[in-house]
């Protein structure tokens, strides 16, 4: 079974799927060189907006594939894997076109991260979603906590990520994590949601996406971002995030 699918629609949309779904769709090295291969696709010219998605109904994606990542113990070795998946989902989160988290399942620590360098969050009833990061003594990895507090009304960010916990659909979207909550089919709810989206001219909703990337940068993110990454890899090396993380493998 391929680990990810990469499918271009009629329609302009491109779609990414993370493909494991008995790991939950967790991300190892595989998904983070899939994901890169998929951005490079997104810049196309008939790509209109770019999807990511999980298999099955279980996971959107669990985050990072701890039975893989937990060989890393020291600050150089995690900063290597960290940055190289930061540097990826900068791309994702500065895309000049619409980007869209199709969360058909739980998404939790990473697979939060993943999901909040996308413009939008639409979300199957029911899921569970969270940035569960501080529960193994680090903090948000991949750039996603700076992107989230670019995203949300700093006081629902700062809950989300200082909390460490899962919430509900109905919390996240008041919180301002999901955009639109569908029921059933996702392929359903994604069409629902971007029909619209879909009518305009792509040289429109790129243009408003430029706005944005124009302003993020001028904010300083990318140096934010990276500035984030360096201290989760400080943070890694340390003894406390090795024992929760030995504490969750083994309870699994």
């Amino acid at each position: 079974m391929e680990p990810y699918l990469i499918q271009k629609h009629s329609d302009g949309l491109l779609v990414f799927t993370i493909n494991r779904p008995d790991k939950r769709n967790a991300i190892n090295d595989e998904i983070i060189n899939g994901l890169a291969e998929a951005v490079q696709i997104a810049n196309e010219k008939d790509v209109i907006a770019f999807v990511i998605t999980g298999s099955g109904d279980k996971a959107f994606c669990s985050g990072g594939d701890l039975s893989e990542f937990h060989q890393l113990h020291t600050e150089q070795e995690a900063y290597g894997m960290l940055s190289k998946m930061s540097q990826i989902l900068t791309e994702v989160f500065l895309l000049p076109k619409p980007t869209i988290a199709l969360l058909n399942g739980t998404a939790v620590g990473g697979g939060c991260e993943l999901a909040a360098a996308c413009d939008f969050r639409i979300a199957r009833r029911g899921i569970k979603a969270g940035f569960i990061q501080g529960t193994l003594a680090i903090t948000t990895s991949w750039g996603g906590g700076t992107m989230i507090l670019e995203k949300l009304l700093p006081s629902k960010g700062f809950k989300m990520l200082m909390e460490a916990g899962l919430y509900y659909t109905e919390e996240l979207q008041e919180l301002g994590f999901v955009d639109y909550l569908y029921e059933g089919n996702s392929n359903e709810g994604l069409q629902t949601f971007v029909h619209k989206m879909l009518k305009i001219d792509p040289s429109v909703t790129s243009s408003y996406k430029e706005m944005m990337v124009r302003k993020w940068k001028e904010s300083g993110v990318i140096e934010r971002i990276e500035a984030e990454v360096r201290r989760c890899a400080v943070l890694w090396e340390k003894d406390a995030h090795h024992i929760q993380v030995e504490k969750f493998l083994n309870k699994k």
